[in-house]
């Protein structure tokens, strides 16, 4: 916030010709204030034996809502977003925790999606609960670092990790949050060309008249 503060009052005593070097110092603040944020986060989820809450999870519309939010990022860069989720599927927990995971793990799949093609956002029931898989046509991960990409601020040798933005964490973020819910998170290279997250959650109960 102080940094902020002090990047505000620089660019009104300061004339156009550093305008370029204020611009680039907001950039960089904003990616310092997400890398504080996600490890912030990642701390919380590490410490919690349980989840914050427990309440009935409407999750065709977690779904709905975090597409919705993600397609003006994705119209950006020329991305659609398409979602093929049914009704009936609860689970129970932090509402803001699964939000958080499932938009991370949306993000990334947006980031990383060549201008032209599509995210894939589906729900399905399983024998254990529910599945909500993410898929997209950018670069995948050698098969051998499949698992590791929801570690924390772990590198692997792909194209996908060399391309730009994000701080690294949000898949390190989804995962803790995926588990803290007695879930499961993977993801596997899909055949005809990109990377597909798949989160599995335990059935929660439907609330009495919904």
């Amino acid at each position: 916030a102080r940094l902020r503060v002090a990047l505000e009052l620089a660019r009104g005593r300061a004339g156009e010709a550093a305008a370029p070097a204020l611009d680039r110092i907001e950039l960089e603040t904003e990616r310092l204030d997400e890398l504080v944020g996600g490890i912030l986060t990642l701390s919380r989820l590490g410490t919690a034996g349980a989840p914050a809450r427990r309440d009935p999870v409407d999750l065709a519309e977690l779904v709905r809502e975090v597409a919705a939010d993600a397609h003006f990022e994705a119209e950006a860069r020329q991305v659609e977003v398409e979602v093929a989720a049914g009704r009936g599927l609860w689970a129970r927990g932090d509402r803001d925790a699964l939000r958080s995971a499932l938009d991370n793990v949306v993000r990334n799949a947006v980031r990383h999606a060549p201008e032209g093609t599509r995210v894939g956002i589906s729900l399905a029931a399983t024998p254990e609960g529910a599945e909500i898989r993410v898929g997209d046509r950018g670069p995948g991960v050698p098969e051998g670092s499949l698992a590791a990409i929801f570690e924390p601020f772990v590198r692997v040798e792909s194209a996908r990790e060399r391309e730009p933005g994000g701080a690294g964490l949000g898949l390190a973020i989804a995962a803790r949050a995926v588990r803290l819910h007695g879930g499961t998170i993977g993801a596997v290279n899909r055949p005809e060309g990109g990377l597909e997250v798949a989160l599995r959650l335990p059935a929660g109960p439907r609330p009495a008249g919904g």
